[in-house]
């Protein structure tokens, strides 16, 4: 059954390259008892072995922030960031901008459309050692991107 919770947690290694990569996208599932982050909580830890082989990037659409820790007290949005934390992982935005979760200045989520409606629910995560490497980080713009989601996309370069 874990399969299932984590369908959309995609593990793929990057041919030609020395990483991997984990595509991130949770959703809304039949079981109320499964959180969106805690199918990631869940991918994290099924999937620790293929993290520790390489260099390893999780990226994609988390649908969580800290600020909703309370309503899950295991497999929370902490829980997610300290389990990568301790595999030398680490948000982007969050190490680039030094900003703490929960506290964003920036969206990555615009609910029903309405820029009063804003969240940081998509991320980077990437080893430690990269944040130096890396040459652009930007969240697209809500008014450039609106029209064709209600997610800004994130850009990532990074100079190897």
């Amino acid at each position: 059954m874990l399969t299932l919770i984590i369908v959309y947690c995609i593990p793929l290694r990057v041919r030609g390259s020395s990483f991997n990569l984990i595509a991130v996208w949770t959703q809304n599932h039949a079981d109320k008892s499964i959180s969106y982050i805690g199918q990631a909580y869940k991918a994290i830890n099924h999937y620790k072995a293929f993290i520790a082989s390489a260099d390893t990037i999780l990226i994609g659409d988390f649908n969580s922030n800290q600020i909703w820790d309370k309503m899950r007290s295991i497999g929370n949005h902490s829980d997610v960031v300290n389990s990568l934390k301790e595999m030398g992982i680490v948000s982007l935005y969050h190490e680039l901008k030094n900003e703490k979760h929960g506290s964003e200045t920036q969206s990555t989520f615009y609910m029903y459309r309405k820029p009063e409606k804003p969240f940081h629910i998509d991320y980077c995560f990437a080893p430690e050692s990269w944040v130096f490497m890396v040459e652009k980080f930007e969240i697209g713009e809500y008014c450039k991107w609106s029209h064709m989601s209600d997610h800004s996309p994130l850009f990532v370069e990074c100079g190897m």
